[in-house]
């Protein structure tokens, strides 16, 4: 084998089991503390589960315990215990398709008017068929979450009810104690339907909370795939599942839960990940084909910037959490305070003082300059890159955060003479959050995310009857599924593609700070307009084309869509193609007309007329129908060869079932040609042993426990995941640092 270049990256696993509950499994046993030695396993079965049959088939087995049966969302149930007597279970019940281990779900969020911004307030003034305004009324929508504060005042009135998936019963409250209090769910929950002091976008929507993640924000995969199981049977016209895991790819379990529950009519709408701004970072169950996939944006948005005398370029300020508003209104002298401690801060009255990150807290760099009479503090980086802080006390003067390399030019220049600064303000929306992530998916190359939301400085309601801003793909979903529910309301009959058709459909295209057009992949269709959306008399779906691979193997790709005219009128239709490619041909439809409800299926080809050369891998843009005085973007992706996708994912070792041993988890997209497991001492880069290799895997989920080697290890050891398929020269590695595994 080739020699293995180390890459020290933090690597962790959240992904999801599933399988749906019945009413009569709603007990949970919790698991023991020594819960290294246990794990839960997902069977998929060939029929509905039988919970008498499975009871006498575990009564051999010690530790062997039911946790959910499932019927809805998946065929199949989940078992917790000893890992050699699940698997020991496993190779012996002929009814099992296939097996899943459970792992961990984590909620997306990274720790303004914005439903003016996305039309919700202009849709208020349309009524649906029974002459009620749009506000969500008579629409079930489960918040798949931490739970829900259902005492909060803005929120008690339109909470239904409910389950606690996490702790076994019909109270998904929120986590209130001291340590592991969570807040994300009720957040969710406030965004879609608050109704009080602050206003939803649906705020008459029947809310119900399904519990699934527990203290820090964590659970199960079969916690929620039974929470999807037990949304179909409760009837909910939406769900609301804010949370995700970092494997990008189609065939996870929740995943296809969520296309199983869009086929059964429920509409699913899914955070997209917090994991930008590169490619390929979408995970699951933004993965699903079938959900809505929300990436975020930012809402209108008044941004600071520093202009410094002999300073081309004015310098963004990212505000610290906590600390007064940057409001500052004239010109300001800027002096250097070293770190930030007491004897640092000199001669700073009335002047902006500049500090470096380090030493001390945050807190007690903006207090020491505001003590000294300073107006306020720029904290600049240690370290490459941006970042975000929280001043924890009550503070008199603005603080806010740049780039360690623009510090030290504006430091330089302080030290040697005088140096005056001002604020100027610009106002922003629109633009994609560096954290949203981005598609494509991989396996089938599609487009995710489907649409944005506004995700940015978002305030919402948190437990205990308070309210907090938070950002995050989290805040991106809830904001979408108060649209589809003024939507379902103004249209009961449309199904969940049309639905999220009409979202897509009638989205605003989004561009950067340079008027460039962000990738298809990076923003889908763009962001959501509420009234246009229900009020769009034309339906184009699907609402992207997904073309796959186009090469010299296979130079054409045919998509087939569906429009439909929804308006009380006839309708022309016109295909348009604004772009010129010389590689690529588009044969598009001739025009048409449709009668009121009537609908046409039609093929879009994308013809490669020559290969491209060099590096570019991808082409993407947008196709238009224009229907009467409308114009819709329909998105377009695909590659033009097999594109640089991550080989491996997802990769996560924890302690085995025995003394000495480990359990390692992965995800290969496509399989492998090459996998394997190789030790590195952190220090020295230095290689020790593999653990593992295995030839000609599949793709999907690879797993295994094994003993470790019987060596002395070192304190800091490295493990490194490595794959590589058919063709490539080099290997593509995830690392992860272990501790002490002498002593597992």
């Amino acid at each position: 084998m080739k020699k293995i270049v180390l890459f020290i990256l933090t690597a962790y696993l959240l992904t999801i089991s599933f399988h749906s509950i019945q009413a009569q499994t709603w007990h949970i046993p919790p698991l023991p503390k020594t819960s290294s030695e246990y794990t839960i396993m997902i069977f998929s079965t060939t029929d509905p589960p039988n919970e008498q049959e499975i009871n006498e088939l575990i009564s051999s087995y010690q530790t062997l315990k039911i946790r959910y049966l499932f019927s809805e969302a998946f065929t199949g149930f989940s078992l917790e215990g000893k890992k050699a007597e699940l698997e020991q279970f496993a190779n012996g019940f002929k009814k099992v398709v296939t097996t899943f281990e459970s792992n961990v779900y984590t909620a997306d969020f990274v720790k303004t008017d914005n439903n003016t911004l996305i039309g919700a307030k202009k849709v208020r003034g349309i009524f649906d068929q029974n002459g009620n305004r749009l506000t969500g009324r008579g629409i079930k929508i489960g918040v798949i979450d931490t739970g829900i504060d259902y005492n909060h005042p803005d929120l008690s009135s339109v909470y239904k009810g409910g389950f606690d998936f996490v702790d076994g019963d019909r109270n998904p409250m929120e986590a209130m104690g001291d340590k592991g209090m969570t807040i994300h769910g009720t957040h969710v929950a406030g965004i879609i339907a608050a109704n009080g002091k602050k206003r939803g976008v649906a705020p008459e929507a029947e809310l119900y909370g399904y519990r699934v993640l527990g203290p820090g924000g964590k659970g199960t995969t079969d916690q929620v795939l039974a929470a999807i199981d037990q949304s179909i049977k409760d009837r909910m016209d939406i769900i609301n599942l804010s949370l995700g895991t970092n494997i990008n790819g189609p065939d996870l379990p929740v995943s296809q839960a969520l296309d199983k529950a869009v086929a059964k009519g429920v509409i699913a709408v899914t955070s997209n990940g917090n994991a930008g701004p590169n490619m390929w970072t979408v995970g699951s169950p933004g993965t699903s084909a079938s959900a809505i996939s929300v990436g975020a944006s930012t809402p209108v948005l008044i941004t600071p910037f520093l202009s410094v005398w002999h300073v081309k370029e004015n310098i963004p300020l990212t505000p610290l959490q906590g600390s007064k508003k940057w409001s500052l209104d004239r010109t300001y002298q800027v002096v250097d305070g070293g770190v930030g401690k007491k004897g640092e801060i000199t001669n700073a009255a009335g002047k902006i003082v500049l500090v470096k990150r380090g030493g001390i807290t945050f807190t007690d760099k903006v207090m020491n300059a505001a003590e000294a009479g300073a107006v306020g503090v720029i904290i600049y980086n240690n370290t490459d890159g941006e970042f975000a802080g929280i001043i924890d006390k009550k503070c008199p003067i603005p603080a806010v955060s740049i780039s360690k390399q623009v510090g030290e030019v504006i430091g330089l220049k302080a030290r040697k003479k005088p140096l005056m600064a001002s604020a100027i303000y610009k106002r922003e929306s629109d633009l994609l959050a560096d954290f949203s992530s981005r598609g494509p998916v991989t396996v089938n190359w599609s487009v995710k995310p489907d649409v944005t939301a506004p995700g940015v400085a978002i305030e919402s309601t948190i437990p205990r009857g308070g309210y907090t801003v938070l950002q995050g793909t989290s805040m991106a979903a809830p904001f979408v599924t108060g649209a589809v529910a003024l939507i379902k309301q103004a249209h009961p009959t449309w199904n969940p593609e049309e639905i999220k058709s009409a979202l897509m459909n009638t989205a605003m295209h989004l561009k950067d700070q340079s008027d460039k057009s962000y990738k298809v992949f990076e923003q889908g269709a763009g962001r959501i307009q509420m009234e246009e959306a229900v009020k769009t008399k034309s339906l184009v779906i699907p609402g992207s084309l997904s073309f796959g691979i186009l090469s010299e193997d296979r130079n054409y790709g045919t998509k087939y869509i569906k429009v439909k005219n929804t308006s009380d009128s006839a309708q022309d239709y016109r295909f348009i193609y604004k772009g010129y490619d010389p590689n690529v041909r588009w044969e598009l439809p001739p025009s048409f007309s449709l009668n009121p409800q009537e609908e046409k299926r039609l093929p879009i080809r994308a013809v490669l007329t020559r290969p491209f050369n060099g590096k570019k891998e991808w082409i993407d843009g947008r196709i238009f129908l224009e229907a009467g005085t409308q114009r819709i973007g329909i998105p377009y992706l695909f590659a033009v060869k097999e594109p640089s996708y991550p080989r491996i994912m997802g990769f996560s070792i924890v302690p085995g079932d025995k003394k000495g041993s480990i359990r390692y988890e992965a995800y290969l997209p496509l399989g492998a040609e090459e996998f394997g497991i190789a030790l590195f001492d952190s220090d020295t880069l230095s290689f020790i042993d593999f653990l593992d290799v295995k030839k000609n895997v599949g793709a999907g989920l690879v797993n295994n426990q094994l003993m470790l080697p019987q060596k002395k290890y070192i304190k800091r050891v490295t493990a490194v995941a490595f794959a590589k398929n058919e063709g490539e020269e080099d290997y593509e590695q995830l690392s992860m640092p272990l501790k002490n595994l002498e002593n597992n």
